[in-house]
């Protein structure tokens, strides 16, 4: 899997290319986002575009980093996740514990930065 961290105003977009399952994709998506979760009140758009799997490691990095972003005062959205990630999330209860947009921009805005964001 393949991992793209860039800044837009306050807000970190973490866009994920391939299968987020058990092992260097979820590390590597952990060990991003911890870098991020140092700051106060981290504000981060997760990009699901490209990701065409996921497993139970990588819902639960997921899981794991809202928690401790919300711990902070800030949160994870999610863009874009396939038909297949969304019912995953469903299935076992967890989509709710996210916002989902449709672009990144709509995502980058919802955080109220009053910046207004490319569109992805």
């Amino acid at each position: 899997m393949d991992i793209d961290v860039h800044k837009h105003a306050q807000v970190h977009v973490v866009k994920l290319r391939g299968a987020f399952r058990l092992g260097p994709a979820v590390e590597v998506f952990r060990g991003s986002v911890d870098e991020i979760l140092s700051e106060s009140e981290p504000q981060i758009v997760v990009n699901l575009t490209e990701v065409n799997s996921m497993d139970s490691s990588g819902i639960g990095a997921l899981v794991r980093s809202q928690t401790a972003a919300k711990q902070k005062g800030g949160a994870i959205k999610l863009v874009n996740p396939s038909k297949l990630v969304v019912q995953t999330l469903t299935l076992v209860g967890l989509l709710k514990i996210f916002e989902v947009h449709t672009t990144d921009a709509d995502a980058i805005q919802s955080f109220g930065t009053g910046v207004q964001a490319a569109s992805s």
